[in-house]
């Protein structure tokens, strides 16, 4: 197929390496914009922070909406490549991005108009309400730019291209680097600034992407960004997209809700920016996981079953040796890792706690998204999203129950921690029972 690269040839380690270290770096990419800001905000106190992670729930959420259409496509044209059904590739790029911009208007529209009432339900500082509702009104805006982004990147790294959104992002990450200081402190615009920048940033990324797509790198020939939607086509993108959309929405609505009812700004603070830390874990994992995803739907497709095998296990190696990295470093080193993001003494400490707990499932939660990627690559999304909302649901319960055994906070932590544990045993022993018929 034009422009993309065949995985279902060729040495497995050395494609999965090719494939999963860009990936792994657009991951990183995305994942600095967030830390970027909590660094240059954490200089105006932990309550300018505790006002962007009232927001954090609202990007996280967009994000893992996001993800209906860059898992849509990874899955559905990277298996249209495994295939060689070309004229599907197509339709389903042009599907995923038409979808894409739909769902990211509305959401977008939505938490525009509705920014007050939802950042009320935070019960925060009146203060840091205002400055939340503000700072969310600007990202909403750039949303789109987010949805299409996410769109363009399943795309190409399905086609085996993941190098393209790792310089894509790339570019724009320097660009909010540069930016943040310039508008947080230099034009004095404080948190409202960190939005702008990203704003500005994130619309860069995606003119980038529509370039390489229409000038400098056309896949299949070149296919239209805007479609009328059919319904097999679209059918399928939600089948495949739907399932992981919910569960990351869901997690990061618990997660944040939970840390603010028991934490205050301090909890919410904590949850947001050690959130951000633990996605160096997250992260690292994922762009195995995403890589993975891509080489099993090319291969499932093409019906070569033994080399899905061999990227599964390959995968789950280099996932286990860095949990345990992972493990180690927040476990040990907690406190002065969370030191770097927010130098504010009562905010690294509770930090330092955090990281400790949650580090202690590390190793589990990189088992839990290497057997994502595994499902995902079959194009069994559901399995995943089933273990993910049960266990990320019984966090309140648990939290609830830990909490009120004198724990305070720290039972959040531990409902968060034990909970990423059981996800990752149940997703293991799952595949294993319909191994056999998957594979």
């Amino acid at each position: 197929m034009q422009g993309t690269k065949n995985l279902t040839e060729g040495p497995i380690k050395k494609q999965l390496f090719n494939l999963a270290l860009p990936i792994m770096g657009t991951s990183f990419i995305q994942m600095a914009y967030s830390i970027t800001d909590m660094a240059w905000v954490g200089r105006l106190g932990s309550e300018a922070v505790a006002a962007i992670g009232a927001v954090g729930i609202l990007t996280w959420m967009t994000t893992s909406i996001s993800y209906l259409n860059k898992v849509g496509s990874e899955v559905s044209v990277a298996q249209s490549i495994g295939a060689r059904e070309e004229d599907d590739a197509r339709a389903f790029a042009s599907h995923n991005l038409t979808i894409a911009l739909m769902i990211s208007v509305c959401w977008g529209f939505l938490l525009f108009v509705l920014a007050n009432p939802i950042i009320s339900f935070f019960k925060l500082d009146t203060e840091i309400s205002g400055t939340a509702v503000s700072y969310l009104k600007i990202v909403a805006t750039g949303f789109p730019f987010i949805f299409l982004a996410a769109a363009c990147t399943g795309i190409y790294n399905a086609a085996g291209l993941s190098k393209i959104p790792f310089y894509v992002s790339g570019s724009g990450l320097i660009m909010n680097m540069v930016l943040d200081p310039l508008f947080i402190f230099g034009f004095g615009m404080g948190t409202n600034g960190a939005a702008c920048a990203t704003w500005l940033s994130e619309a860069t990324v995606l003119a980038i992407f529509i370039y390489y797509l229409k000038k400098k790198k056309r896949l299949f020939g070149g296919f239209p960004f805007l479609i009328r939607l059919k319904s097999r086509y679209s059918r399928r993108i939600f089948q495949l997209g739907l399932p992981v959309a919910l569960l990351n929405s869901l997690f990061a609505v618990i997660n944040l809700m939970t840390a603010s009812t028991y934490g205050g700004h301090i909890g919410l603070m904590t949850m947001t920016a050690g959130g951000q830390i633990e996605a160096i874990a997250w992260n690292t994992s994922q762009g195995f996981s995403t890589a993975l995803s891509t080489f099993v739907a090319q291969n499932f497709a093409a019906r070569k079953k033994e080399r899905v095998l061999g990227a599964y296990h390959t995968t789950l190696k280099m996932t286990a040796l860095f949990g345990i990295f992972c493990t180690l470093l927040f476990v040990f080193f907690g406190s002065e890792v969370f030191s770097l993001i927010i130098p504010e003494k009562a905010a690294y400490e509770a930090g330092g706690v955090f990281l400790r707990i949650d580090g202690y499932s590390m190793l589990f939660m990189m088992l839990e998204i290497t057997m994502q990627g595994l499902f995902y690559g079959t194009g069994r999304t559901l399995p995943p999203a089933i273990i993910s909302i049960t266990f990320n649901s019984l966090r309140i319960p648990m939290a609830i129950g830990l909490t009120a055994m004198g724990l305070g906070i720290t039972g959040v932590w531990w409902a968060i921690s034990i909970s990423s544990m059981l996800k990752g045993i149940v997703a293991f022993i799952w595949f294993r029972i319909l191994q056999k018929k998957i594979l």
